[in-house]
């Protein structure tokens, strides 16, 4: 008998207040609801973002080039090499040089450009101490603090942020690792004020004092740089790598427990200084005859590839496997300097020229793997330009958030047309750099402020220091050792205007000029002189 019947038959008969069918036609309907809303959450696809901090292009045995390096030869990334075989691995994937303005554009779908966090944050309101020493240039007053969800707050992007709609949709925001979106006193220090249900262990800090849990993850010492909330692991020999997947497992069982699907932002401080070898691995580099420095490193990322392997089978015990994407990615290039780095400077990115801070390929390029049972071709491989603002569309997208409003525009693209057909087409896409900013890296190398294009097989730095350029092909120059600024005038005029439309039409900040105060001019000004 359906519900339509049994109302009719009570009204017939009289025998129930008017009060008691209109509750029991609103409990019929909110029942009706949530049924279909729980069916279509469930639905949903759990989503896993496993973004590794300063990975390099090479830093895995999973090649990302026509050739195998030396690097894959070195690292051990088991799982990361399983991940690879069962989706698709993209080649030219890209990051910003540095980690805060990546992460903010990965929360919010924009160009570093466009939202102004082009340096990486810590304190309220205050540069980084080498760009107001710096020679010949005055930097902009770029937006310090990182990230706000609401309006009107000083130096600071407003914007809504991608795990609050995937919260607002029905998604289990789970954060766990290196946060770094928003200076120390902001609302964004705490990834729970943008949208993340649970805060696992992220603060203001891009980095950890310490990832030994001997040393409680530098919490003891350090007040800024350590660790929070991992007090569990405190004076055990708990790198800081394992304790975080262990957190990440325990929270994705509480949302399988709640039957809700969850969204996953495994954010690991590891690759990035201090270089700490994880004691689990650290010991078989060094025995290859590896200088400390590297076997640390070496160790660090096998930490990394182990907390995948443990999450992949987290997702095969609780047979949820066809139900998970799974998204690995870098938030900019590979440490190339020496020291922290051992080894021969500025060459750990091989082929790739230099590296993270820098405008070079090993600075921006990273490696990027998505797996996804049942809608990726496993084991394939996908040349497509892609960069990690398009991550905001696609996760939104692929999480079937259908209806939200954001005050932000959005320049990321969804690249899930290319998780279905890895030989669709973006050859003429532009991508865009610009970090009117300085780190204090030597000379030359890519390093210093800088605005940056690549079309197909084409990139443009201009460097704003000097105004000078530089133009490779990338596809017959993969290292970058050619600079084609005089022989291909008329191309780099062409890629010169529209890397400055862009920027003109986002309203992009440029450096002065100390010695008259001037702005510096835009790559096709310059280029028209």
């Amino acid at each position: 008998m359906n519900d339509k019947i049994i109302i009719n038959y009570i009204r017939q008969n009289n025998r129930i207040h008017k009060g008691i069918v209109f509750l029991f036609v609103l409990t019929s309907v909110m029942s009706c609801n949530l049924f279909k809303t729980k069916e279509k959450f469930e639905k949903r696809p759990n989503v896993i973002l496993f973004l590794v901090d300063d990975l390099g292009w090479q830093d895995t045995s999973v090649p990302f080039w026509i050739d195998t390096t030396r690097n894959n030869k070195v690292y051990q990334t088991p799982n990361m090499e399983r991940l690879a075989s069962k989706g698709m691995k993209f080649t030219q994937a890209y990051a910003h040089s540095v980690c805060s303005p990546s992460r903010v554009s990965l929360m919010t779908g924009m160009n570093p450009a466009r939202h102004r966090v082009t340096n990486w944050t810590l304190e309220e309101n205050t540069k980084r101490d080498v760009e107001l020493r710096h020679p010949t240039l005055v930097f902009p007053d770029w937006n310090v603090n990182g990230i706000s969800p609401q309006k009107g707050i000083a130096n600071s992007i407003y914007a809504k942020a991608l795990p609050k709609i995937l919260s607002d949709n029905g998604y289990r925001t789970i954060h766990c690792g290196k946060a770094h979106f928003g200076a120390i006193g902001t609302l964004a220090e705490n990834p729970t004020n943008i949208g993340f249900d649970v805060n696992i262990a992220g603060h203001a800090a891009g980095a950890p004092a310490s990832y030994f849990g001997e040393d409680s993850f530098g919490t003891e010492k350090n007040k800024i740089w350590g660790v929070p909330g991992l007090e569990k692991y405190h004076h055990t020999e708990t790198h800081l790598s394992e304790a975080l997947t262990l957190e990440a497992i325990s929270a994705m069982n509480q949302s399988l427990d709640d039957k809700q699907p969850f969204f996953l932002y495994m954010s690991h401080y590891a690759v990035h200084t201090p270089l700490q070898g994880d004691s689990r691995f650290v010991d078989k580099y060094i025995q290859t005859g590896m200088d400390d420095i590297e076997a640390n490193y070496a160790s660090m990322i096998e930490g990394v590839d182990k907390s995948l392997g443990d999450l992949l089978l987290f997702l095969e015990e609780k047979q949820i496997v066809n139900n998970t994407i799974i998204l690995l990615m870098s938030d900019n290039g590979g440490l190339c300097n020496t020291p922290p780095r051992g080894g021969i400077p500025f060459k750990h990115n091989a082929p790739l020229s230099s590296g993270k801070s820098s405008a070079r390929e090993g600075g921006i390029r990273v490696p990027m793997i998505v797996s996804w049972p049942g809608q990726i071709k496993m084991n394939t491989t996908n040349d497509a330009q892609l960069i990690i603002e398009d991550f905001f569309p696609t996760i939104l997208s692929i999480g079937q958030c259908e209806s939200f409003e954001i005050p932000q525009v959005v320049d990321g693209e969804s690249f899930l047309r290319y998780l279905k057909d890895p030989l669709a087409d973006n050859q003429q896409r532009e991508l865009i750099w610009h970090y009117p900013n300085d780190n204090g890296n030597p000379e030359g190398h890519g390093f210093g402020a800088y605005s940056a294009i690549r079309k197909g097989d084409w990139k443009l730095i201009y460097y704003h220091k000097d105004s000078s350029f530089e133009l490779f092909n990338l596809k017959n120059d993969i290292g970058e050792s050619n600079n084609l600024i005089n022989s291909e005038p008329q191309l780099a005029t062409e890629l010169a205007g529209r890397l400055s439309d862009y920027l003109i039409k986002v309203e992009a900040q440029m450096p002065r000029r100390k010695k008259d105060q001037k702005l510096v001019a835009w790559p096709k000004e310059t280029l028209a002189i």
